[in-house]
Parts: C-alpha cells; sequence; structure tokens
C-alpha cells in the first residue's frame, strides 16, 4: 500500500511534515448530533421495552425489616462461661451471626414453617405451565423432591438480606416477595426462627455436657473405689504396722551398724596384739613389751633385761597366756561381728521391703485423693449444669417486628430513564460502528487528501439522474444545481493548476469500476464547452464502451477506425449539440487495447489532435483493472483520477497512485465523486460542499 509519506517521498524526494493527530471530540459531538434522529429512535424504542416492562411485566416487590439486636449477657445464675460460653461482639463475629442467619439449615425450617414449597413465587414447578415443556422433548428432566426443596430453599435466600448496622448490635432481617403481608412474615418468622436456633444450640450444648459430665463422673467414681481398694489390700499384705515402726527399724539398723563398726575396731586391735605377742614369743626385741600395755609383762621385760633366769620363763609363761587371752578374744569379735552382719542383712532387707511397700502406699493414696478431688469437681459442676438447663436464653432479642412490606421495585421512573438512556447509548454505538466499519473509505477531502498527498481539485456530488442518457440534458438545463456548479469548480482548479500552460490534453481514470469517472469525464467536457472552447471527448476505455449509453446515435466506427486509418477524423466524430462538443467513442475490436495505446500512431493521432481541440478529455479505463490509462498517461498533460465517496478503500487509491509513480507520471489532482451530499453533512464532513444543499434545493 502507497501512503501518503511513500507517495510525497516519491513525488518531491522530501517526506511530508508531521501532522499532529488529536481527538477532534466537537466533529464527534456534530455528528451524533446529525444523527439525532437515530439515537432518538433507539431511545424510544428501548425506553417502550423498558417502560413496558417496568409498568406491565416486571412483578411488584414489597420489602419488610424486623430488627434484631444481639446482646452480649454478663449476669447468669451459675458461671457456665467453660461450659456454653456467650456470644462475643468482635467484628467476625457479628458477621459470622449473618451467615448463621442466611444458612440453608434456617431457610429450610423457614421454608417447612412457612410451607412455601406449596408457593409459586419460590416453588417454580407450581407456576404456570410453559407453552413448551421442556420436559417433553427431555430438555430438562422432572425435578426430585430433593432438588425441588434445594431450589425452593435457593429462591428464598434470593430474597432475604440480612445486614448490620455500622457500630451497632443490630441486624436487619429483610425479606422481598410480591405481597407485602408474605413479606413481613417472612422476615418475623425467619428472626424467630434465628432465636429459636440460638435458644436451642445452647440447650443442646448444656445437654452434651450433662451427658459427658454424668459419664465422667461415674467413670471417676469407679476408679475412687478400685483405688481405696487397692489401698486396703496393700495394708492387708505389708507386714508393718506404722510409720513409726519403720523408723524403729531404721534406728535399729543404725545402732547394729554402730555396735559393728565397734566390734570390727576392737577386731584390728586384737589382731595387731596378738601379732605383737607372737613376735616377743619369736625373740624379739624386749621393747615391743611396752606397747601391749601389760604391766606385769612390762615388769618381766625388765627382769628379764637384768638377765634373771627367772625372770625369762615368767616373761614366757605371761606372754604364753597373753596370747592365749588374745586369740580366744579376737574369736569371740569374730564371732560377734558374723553375728551382728547376718543380723544387720535381715534388718536391711525388712526395712527396704516396708519401705517400697510404704511407697507405693502413699502413690496409691495420692492417686485415690487426685481422684477424689476431680470427682468432687465434676459432681459439682455436673449439679450446676442440670440447674442452667432450664434457664437458657437467646443472646439476640427481637428490637421491632417487620410491618406489611413497602414498594421496592421495580423502579419504574428509574427503569424508564435508564432504558431511555440505554437506547441513547445503543444509537450512539451503532453509528459509531458504522462510522468504525467505513474507516478505510474516504469521505472527506481532508482525508483523501492526507491520505494520497495530493490536492482534491474537485468535489462532485453524485447526480440525481434515472438514465445515463438523461445526464447531458440534466447539465443543460440546470447549469445553476450542485452539480454544475462542482463541476465549474473542477474546471476552475484544472486550468488554473498550471497558469503558463493550461493542460490540454486531460486524462480521466479511476482505481477501479464504478467510481464516476465517466461521469465526471462528460460533465467536465460539457462544462469546458461553455467557455465557447473546441473540445473533444475521447473513449478511451474500448473493452467496456459505455460512452454511446451516455450519447446516443453515436456512429459504430471510432477510435480504432480513426488510428488505423481506415477512416478520417471528420467521418468518426460526431459533434453533440446538448453536449456542446464532439465526441469520439470507441469500437468493438479484437485489437489488444494496450497495444493500440502503445503505438506510435496513437501518438501521433494525439498530436494532430492538439492542432484541431483546445481541449482533449480522454476517459480511460481504470488503472487497477488494466494498463490502458498508464500508457495513455504518457502523452497527457494532467490526469486526474476519480474517488468514490464512502466507496473507494484506501488501499485501492493507494495502489492507482502507485500504478501511476511506477512509470513516472505525476497525477495532477483527485476528484472525490458520487458524493452523497445528505449523507456527508450527517457523517460530519461536509467541508467545501457544505453550501450544496441550498443550491441542490434550488
Amino acid at each position: 500500500m502507497l501512503d501518503r509519506f511513500t507517495y510525497q517521498t516519491i513525488q518531491t524526494g522530501q517526506p511530508p511534515a508531521a501532522e499532529p493527530v488529536e481527538a477532534d471530540l466537537l466533529d464527534l459531538f456534530v455528528t451524533l448530533w446529525r444523527h439525532k434522529w437515530v439515537i432518538a429512535i433507539c431511545a424510544a424504542i428501548i425506553g417502550l421495552i423498558g417502560g413496558y416492562y417496568a409498568f406491565a411485566v416486571a412483578s411488584p416487590k414489597y420489602v419488610a425489616t424486623a430488627a434484631l439486636a444481639l446482646q452480649a449477657r454478663t449476669e447468669r445464675v451459675v458461671d457456665l462461661d467453660s461450659v456454653m460460653p456467650g456470644l462475643s461482639t468482635d467484628l467476625p463475629v457479628l458477621n459470622t451471626e449473618i451467615e448463621v442467619i442466611r444458612s440453608r439449615q434456617l431457610l429450610e425450617q423457614l421454608v417447612t414453617e412457612l410451607d412455601l414449597l406449596g408457593d409459586p413465587e419460590f416453588n417454580k414447578d407450581l407456576r404456570t405451565e410453559p407453552i413448551i415443556p421442556l420436559q417433553r422433548f427431555g430438555l430438562e428432566a422432572d425435578p426430585s423432591p430433593a432438588t425441588t426443596i434445594d431450589e425452593t430453599v435457593s429462591a428464598v435466600a434470593d430474597a432475604i438480606a440480612v445486614s448490620n448496622l455500622p457500630s451497632t448490635y443490630v441486624f436487619h432481617i429483610s425479606a422481598k416477595t410480591g405481597d407485602p403481608q408474605k413479606s413481613a412474615l417472612i422476615a418475623n418468622t425467619l428472626a424467630q426462627l434465628y432465636i429459636e436456633d440460638q435458644i436451642g444450640t445452647r440447650y443442646q450444648a448444656t445437654e452434651n455436657a450433662i451427658d459427658w459430665l454424668s459419664q465422667r463422673v461415674a467413670t471417676l467414681e469407679l476408679d475412687i473405689v478400685a483405688k481405696e481398694n487397692q489401698v486396703k489390700e496393700l495394708r492387708a499384705a505389708s507386714q508393718f504396722g506404722s510409720v513409726e515402726a519403720l523408723q524403729a527399724l531404721n534406728r535399729q539398723s543404725k545402732d547394729m551398724r554402730s555396735r559393728l563398726a565397734d566390734i570390727r575396731n576392737r577386731q584390728v586391735s586384737a589382731k595387731a596384739r596378738l601379732t605383737r605377742i607372737e613376735a616377743l614369743m619369736r625373740g624379739g626385741d624386749l621393747q615391743l613389751a611396752a606397747e601391749l600395755a601389760d604391766p606385769e609383762l612390762d615388769h618381766l621385760a625388765n627382769a628379764v633385761t637384768a638377765n634373771t633366769t627367772r625372770a625369762l620363763n615368767r616373761f614366757n609363761a605371761r606372754l604364753q597366756n597373753l596370747h592365749a587371752e588374745t586369740t580366744a578374744e579376737l574369736s569371740r569379735l569374730t564371732q560377734q561381728a558374723t553375728g551382728l552382719e547376718a543380723s544387720l542383712v535381715t534388718l536391711q532387707k525388712a526395712f527396704e521391703s516396708q519401705s517400697a511397700d510404704l511407697v507405693r502406699l502413699r502413690q496409691l493414696e495420692r492417686d485415690a485423693n487426685a481422684t477424689s478431688v476431680l470427682y468432687e469437681t465434676f459432681l459439682a459442676r455436673l449439679k450446676e449444669t442440670a440447674v442452667q438447663r432450664g434457664l437458657q436464653q437467646a443472646d439476640s432479642r427481637i428490637l421491632s417486628k417487620a410491618t406489611p412490606g413497602e414498594y421496592a421495585e421495580p423502579a419504574r421512573v428509574r427503569t424508564l430513564a435508564i432504558s431511555i438512556l440505554l437506547g441513547a447509548v445503543v444509537g450512539a454505538a451503532l453509528i459509531l460502528f458504522r462510522l468504525r466499519l467505513q474507516t478505510g473509505l474516504f469521505r472527506t477531502a481532508e482525508e483523501l487528501e492526507a491520505q494520497s498527498g495530493l490536492p482534491v481539485i474537485g468535489q462532485i456530488p453524485r447526480i440525481q439522474v434515472r438514465d445515463r442518457d438523461q445526464l447531458v440534458p440534466y447539465l443543460r438545463d440546470r447549469p445553476t444545481s450542485v452539480a454544475s456548479e462542482a463541476v465549474r469548480n473542477l474546471r476552475t482548479s484544472l486550468l488554473l493548476s498550471d497558469l503558463e500552460a493550461p493542460p490540454q490534453i486531460i486524462l480521466i481514470s479511476s482505481a477501479v469500476p464504478g467510481e464516476g469517472k465517466t461521469t465526471n469525464a462528460i460533465a467536465l467536457t460539457q462544462n469546458l464547452a461553455g467557455l465557447d472552447k473546441r473540445v473533444l471527448l475521447v473513449e478511451g476505455d474500448i473493452r467496456r464502451r459505455t460512452l454511446h449509453q451516455y450519447i446516443p446515435d453515436c456512429p459504430d466506427a471510432g477510435l480504432l477506425e480513426v488510428i488505423s486509418g481506415k477512416q478520417p477524423l471528420k467521418q468518426v466524430i460526431r459533434h453533440d449539440a446538448v453536449l456542446g462538443a464532439d465526441v469520439l467513442t470507441g469500437e468493438t475490436s479484437y485489437v489488444n487495447a494496450a497495444d493500440v495505446f502503445s503505438s506510435a500512431r496513437f501518438r501521433t493521432f494525439l498530436t494532430e489532435l492538439r492542432a484541431h481541440y483546445d481541449h482533449i478529455l480522454i476517459d480511460s479505463p481504470p488503472v487497477l483493472a488494466v494498463p490502458d490509462a498508464r500508457i495513455i498517461g504518457q502523452s497527457v498533460d494532467a490526469i486526474l483520477i476519480s474517488v468514490a465517496w464512502n466507496q473507494t478503500t484506501r488501499t485501492q487509491v493507494a495502489d492507482a497512485l502507485q500504478q501511476f509513480s511506477s512509470v513516472n507520471l505525476s497525477v495532477t489532482g483527485l476528484v472525490l465523486s458520487q458524493i452523497d451530499v445528505a449523507r456527508a453533512w450527517k457523517y460530519g464532513g461536509a467541508g467545501g460542499y457544505g453550501t450544496y444543499p441550498q443550491y441542490y434545493d434550488a
């Protein structure tokens, strides 16, 4: 696609200056205002639909509201917080209570209490049978009782709203139905069911606590009996009489250990004494006698030292006696120690056995006491809970009962206003959507110039004629019509495009067929002839040959006959008095038109025409269809391209310009043709032809 930037760069070698892009809200408003009747019609239609629904179809709804107050009670006959505490007033608790009120359990009770299954407003199965029952076609199964209940409860839930007033402990229960009395009944019943549910919940919790406490008390009572029996059995099986007896055994053991230690010390002394005696008996040092602490032996030792024989005998005899006495004493002490050790072991075993029994007894007694205390605690709590069972109260109370409901919906006036506004929005959206679909088309000269980079030298409105042969008479008979003035402007712009050398041979083409190029060529020919100029209109589109439909009685011979030299120009050209100019039509031939226009004879033919006519207009084929226009354009002075209003796409225009640019041809200007003046004004793009309606009406 050749956009404005590319085309102007090719033509001038300079890129176009950047243009600021801005949203023209005023143009948008003007466009919408010009389509105000479309918007008004859409607003009226949708407003009527909304009004009909609000005033005739929609069932009225009435809202009734009951108020509840959540009270955090602190006064209690018996303090049972650990059994069933009262409700807190924290925000999460308040929100939880809202969900409790809307719970399916309470709603099912409400449906049962008020027999809402028999109310068609909530039970859709009781409503009027549809015209086409879907069950017959298997599209909808017959609902089961459970499904019916679920759907009814869901419908009731949709009709109920629960809210908490900010910074208070007050709940509002609202019911919206088609009957004001029913709305009040539902709101009041749900509030009462909620209070009863609170009482029932607390009562059930108390009953559960009583059951659990009763079981626990019975179990603890059995545990106490069992532990007391164990204590009795242990006392009966144990040999100690009391703790004092066990303490006496302990003291006896200590005394026996003390005596045993004394005897063992005496054994050691006796053994040391016996060792010294035996040393003396073996002829040891007499000084050892002093260590025996025996006065007689010590005296005899001194006598022996004096070498008294008699003293020596007596000394030995005394040693023998001491040896015998010491040996006897050591034997006696050994026997005593053995006896004491045996008695001490027996006593120690008895002490340890009785101590273990005492520890076990003390443990059993502590367990029995602890179980007894726990038993007494649970027994007291059981009695308190049993008393509280008949004193249960709800944590909420009804502040005000719901009165017969007030009208709530539909908001008829608001619905009507919204419907009208919605209709206006839909109308505006349709207009903008339609414009959006046509964004690739040209509706103003400014758009065409901005896209192509070429001037739009003419804007030709659609000429209101039924048949093509009425075009020339129309232009002649209505010289001040919209079309005539537009063609006159085109002629002026064309002739002034080059003041030094006004164009003599003018090629009129288009991108695709049906863009009004032939109409523009005929109209421009008629207008130039009005200046007392010699003008020739040449039909360059010899493939389609449509010129004879506009100008009747054209000769059979035409352009090809003249170029080939078979007939002279004067015999082929027809002067049309109504048009005021000469006409040279095409003719049917099997010769390729592009080859004809590429020949030297065609160029020579155009040169000859320059000598006979002031202006020669060539109606060429569309440039995107065949190459004829690019070939003829090599020999002309000006090239005009017709662009159909709101029909030719941007891509087609860009491709057409690219075709001429590819063979080094410059397009003189564009003609925006076939303009629908009324529609163009609605699009907000009247531009230069904004004053046409006053001429058109004339």
